[in-house]
């Protein structure tokens, strides 16, 4: 026996004619477009697990989505989204797990340029917040044939500088060497290695041994750089990192490790030997 409407909105409580409508729309628009932002808003973190909301924000915008931000705030705390570079008091976040096999193993030479590549991020405080640098390192010359400079450490940083290594020398085959960062583990990252013929390598989590040769130039960059003074503004640091690399580091620097050599004459005693 079928209840009439009537006594079932009675009984519920609810209006014949709010019923009605949910008959005709069960799924209301905001929760249809709600849908639709955390779809997007998945994708977008999983192709940069750093991202975090005001991040996820802006890329929604640009891929045309019209929601403010506490709208994309509340999708991603429902949805539990949060960047892996957000930190509870107490909590150690422990390094994510490798998505390249360790092709390196601290081996950090090579018997030619653009065979084996190393890469990483450093950061340092300024009057503006922070400036990060991510750099790629060719093991044969220690010459630092990728670099880029920005105010965040998303996965898009190492994702240029590679971009800038690959258009500078047209690799292939290529080991490239990282630690276990979201940036290096992302995605998009992942898709440039695969479109490039690049090889991807990771160290262990925690080991900063296994990025050693990095580290030694990061070090350099520390002492002749970055500690010489107090920064105001990231433009004022970003010349200085990039006069220094251009200028000193590779031209005027000569190190034991090349035969006191710098790393452009390394590399042009090996164009002229091989071009003869």
């Amino acid at each position: 026996m079928r209840v009439p409407v009537a006594v079932t909105c009675r009984v519920l409580g609810i209006s014949q004619q709010a019923y009605c409508q949910w008959r005709s729309s069960p799924v209301s628009q905001r929760d249809w477009g709600d849908a639709h932002l955390i779809d997007a808003a998945l994708e977008i973190h999983a192709d940069d697990p750093a991202d975090g909301y005001r991040f996820i924000a802006e890329e929604l915008a640009c891929r045309g989505f019209t929601a403010p931000e506490n709208r994309v705030w509340r999708i991603c705390s429902t949805q539990q989204i949060f960047s892996l570079h957000a930190k509870k008091k107490g909590c150690f976040r422990k390094a994510g797990p490798p998505v390249h096999d360790d092709l390196v193993r601290r081996d950090f030479t090579a018997t030619a340029p653009d065979t084996k590549w190393l890469t990483d991020i450093t950061e340092h405080p300024i009057g503006e917040g922070k400036l990060y640098l991510c750099a790629v390192e060719d093991c044969y010359s220690n010459k630092i044939v990728g670099y880029s400079i920005a105010s965040h450490m998303r996965a898009s940083l190492a994702v240029s500088a590679l971009r800038n290594a690959i258009a500078l020398r047209n690799p292939a085959g290529v080991v490239v060497h990282s630690d276990r960062g979201a940036q290096f583990r992302s995605a998009t990252y992942r898709r440039l290695l695969g479109a490039h013929g690049l090889n991807g390598s990771m160290g262990r989590g925690g080991a900063c041994g296994d990025n050693a040769a990095m580290e030694s130039f990061f070090s350099l960059l520390q002492k002749n750089v970055l500690d010489t003074r107090r920064w105001r503004t990231r433009e004022e640091l970003r010349l200085a990192i990039v006069s220094w690399i251009e200028t000193k580091y590779h031209r005027k620097r000569r190190q034991r490790a090349l035969g006191k050599l710098t790393p452009v004459e390394v590399e042009t005693i090996y164009t002229t030997a091989t071009a003869a």
